[in-house]
Order: C-alpha cells, then structure tokens, then sequence
C-alpha cells in the first residue's frame, strides 16, 4: 500500500517532534549535571558515603548510577575513576563494565526511538550506502570504533540513528570495551590501594608499574588498531569477482 501525501506529512511530522524531545533531552541532561547541585555528588567521597549507607545493594546502585549518567552525557572516565576508586582494580572493572554496557544500551534505545526516522528522512542515495553498510557490518564497526576510543556517550545515540542492529551494537560495544575499561580501573584501583594504606613503598612494586604500562599502552591502542586495519589488503572489487 502506498502511503499518502497527508500520511507522509504526518510522519515527517512525527519524526521531527520525536528529534526536538531527542534534543531538549541532551540540553537539559548537559545543564543538570553541569548547572546543579547533582556535580556536588560526582566525587569519590561523595558517591562512596552514598554507596555506604545502601549496603548490600551499594553494586546496583552504583550500576544504575553509571547507566543514568552514561545517559546524562556525563564523561565515562569520570564514571569509570570513581568506579575504580570506590571499589578497587578488579570489583571496579566487574561493576564499570555492566554500568557501562546499561547506559549504552539505554542511551542507544532512545536515540533509535525518538532519532532514528528524522535521521532516515536526511539520508540521501550517497548517505544511504553507509547506512547500509553500518547494518551489514554492524558488529565490526561498532567494536572498531570502541577499540579507536570514539567517544563513549556520542557514539551510543549516535549508533541509534542508524540501521545497525542492537545485537551487533550490543556485543561490539560489550566487546570493545572490555580492555579499555580493565587497564583504566585496574590504574586507578591500584593508586587507590596505596593511597588507603599509606604504603608509599609500593609505587615502586611490580603492581604500580604494570598498571602504569597498561595505562600508557592504552594510549597507543588506537594507533595499532588504526594500523593493523590499514595494512590489511582491500577487499576484491565487483569487476575482480
């Protein structure tokens, strides 16, 4: 059945309403954690008092915490430290990552749902081919971009607009995230320890300096993938087959 010109407009309405809550979200979760009392509680102190008097439930909590946060624009290095700090090297690694992975997800969702038929509506024939593209090699290029460390908040709404699948966006992002995530908690996590125990001798054990390697690695991981991506040999053009 083919649509009508009012059922087109009617659409075409519908997906720029859905596009301006998209972006009145963005601006108001920018101006809550940068513009109000929110910023107070960002601090390890702060959000380990908190996490203290929920007990038991101190893991969820702090999940949740990360997940609405990651949804909120809040830099995943910040959610990422305090997780390391509060919790150490390895729990911090356990709980960044699932905290991590549900605000992906959620963020994800919401720019697939009120983004995605405004961005559909703006892809032309030469745009269009990416769009298919990002569909077919969905899991390759979301977990490629994870290991260049695109940023982390960005690329969640970002992916949504387009037509990769959650699946493949789901285990490349879980994926992809894995080892930044581990070298950077289990930095933190080992500075933490001997700051706690007031040991200064220990920054000179074999711990500090693998996590320090680790850390400094990180950096170049980027590059290495960048390389290892361009030395691999182009892929046989349609006249070849």
């Amino acid at each position: 059945m083919e649509t009508t010109g009012a059922e087109s407009s009617k659409n075409r309405s519908q997906a720029v309403i859905k596009v301006l809550i998209l972006l009145v979200f963005i601006v108001l979760a920018i101006i809550v954690v940068r513009f109000t009392p929110v910023r107070n509680y960002l601090t390890a102190d702060a959000l380990g008092n908190f996490l203290d008097a929920v007990g038991f439930w101190a893991p969820l909590v702090f999940i949740m915490i990360y997940a609405v946060g990651v949804c909120l624009f809040l830099p995943g290095t910040l959610l990422t430290g305090l997780g390391a700090a509060i919790f150490g090297a390895y729990w911090g690694f356990v709980y960044v990552w699932f905290g991590a992975m549900a605000g992906a997800s959620a963020a994800f969702l919401i720019g697939r749902t009120l983004g995605r038929e405004f961005s559909a509506s703006l892809i032309g024939d030469r745009l269009k081919k990416y769009d298919d593209a990002i569909e077919r090699n969905g899991f390759a290029t979301v977990l490629y971009l994870r290991l260049v460390y695109f940023p982390f908040t960005p690329m969640n709404f970002g992916m949504g607009l387009t037509k990769v699948h959650f699946k493949d966006y789901f285990f490349g992002t879980g994926l992809g995230i894995m080892v930044g995530t581990f070298i950077f908690t289990f930095f933190i996590g080992t500075l933490k320890e001997i700051w706690v125990s007031g040991n200064w001798a220990e920054l000179m054990s074999f711990k500090v300096f693998f996590s320090i390697t680790l850390f400094v690695f990180s950096f170049f991981i980027p590059k290495i993938i960048k390389k290892v991506k361009g030395d691999q040999p182009p892929p046989p053009s349609v006249e070849e087959l």
